[in-house]
């Protein structure tokens, strides 16, 4: 019985032996239509990807934003012989047939505006206008210009139209604050010794304020008993009268001069009353007295 298996086992591997030695055919391609094609399915839209495309949508409406149509302007012919804001405001709406939304400041509700004709314009190209027309400069103390003077109207709109509100502006020039102003004493007793008086000193100061073109002046008192002056102004103004008490000479020589004058005539007068108080004896003629034999006579 085992001899038999062993038998059967052998031929049938000897029958299998020519199938698996040979090569396998090769067989032609088969063509993939739609209907054959394997299907996969798609991965669901997550939240995630739709804030991506969300942010990145953003991202390229800012870098390309759209561009608004820019506004229609009225245009209009303008004759405004001058006047207030009111009045311009007033003139424009007539001529536009359109009310004209502007604020005018109390403050500045005054300013006198400048004549305008114009033909074939808009708001802004007036506003334009208005604003070159008054524009002005002023030299500063460093040697810089100043701006000022502009009077125009001015908005927050970045794309005005007939409806947009306009603000009315003057610019004014910069005032510095007031210098607070102070008092100095200056005592004149040396000066009055030397010879001058109150009135050459004085003038001698406001002189130098008037070519200076000082405006106004400090005011000036002099103090007879104490013989102090006294002055009252803003610092840099009082520098002159210290400037002036420091280049006066130390001696008034037209006063000397006129002093000694003045001494020559009073001893002149000084013989002359002498002479009077003492006059000369009477002559008697015919009588040859000497002085010394008068003395001696008592005469």
């Amino acid at each position: 019985m085992k001899k038999t298996i062993l038998l059967a086992a052998s031929l049938l591997a000897l029958n299998l032996t020519p199938v698996f030695g040979q090569p396998a055919p090769i067989l032609p391609p088969t063509p993939i239509t739609p209907q054959s094609a394997p299907q996969f399915p798609l991965p669901p839209t997550t939240p995630a990807a739709d804030n991506y495309q969300q942010r990145l949508q953003a991202i390229i409406n800012a870098a390309n934003p759209q561009q608004k149509p820019t506004p229609e302007l009225t245009k209009f012919n303008l004759d405004f012989p001058g006047g207030t804001p009111k009045e311009l405001v007033a003139a424009i709406e007539k001529a536009t047939g359109k009310p004209l939304n502007t604020i005018i400041p109390d403050e500045d509700a005054d300013t006198k505006l400048p004549p305008l004709k114009l033909n074939e314009i808009t708001f802004p190209q007036l506003n334009d206008t208005l604003r070159v027309g008054t524009h002005k400069e002023e030299r500063t103390p460093g040697g810089g210009f100043r701006s000022y003077g502009d009077i125009y109207f001015k908005t927050v709109d970045n794309s005005p139209s007939d409806s947009t509100v306009w603000f009315f502006a003057v610019d004014k020039p910069y005032t510095p604050p007031p210098v607070e102003k102070v008092c100095q004493f200056y005592s004149l007793s040396p000066y009055l010794d030397r010879g001058f008086t109150v009135v050459d000193i004085t003038t001698a100061i406001q002189t130098g304020w008037k070519m200076a073109g000082v405006t106004p002046t400090p005011a000036l008192n002099y103090h007879k008993e104490t013989k102090l002056l006294i002055a009252f102004g803003e610092p840099n103004k009082l520098q002159t009268i210290q400037q002036v008490l420091q280049t006066l000479p130390s001696v008034n020589q037209e006063f000397w001069r006129q002093a000694n004058d003045r001494i020559r005539e009073l001893q002149t007068q000084v013989v002359q009353l002498k002479k009077q108080l003492n006059p000369p004896p009477p002559v008697v003629p015919g009588l040859h007295t000497s002085p010394e034999a008068q003395e001696k006579s008592g005469k």
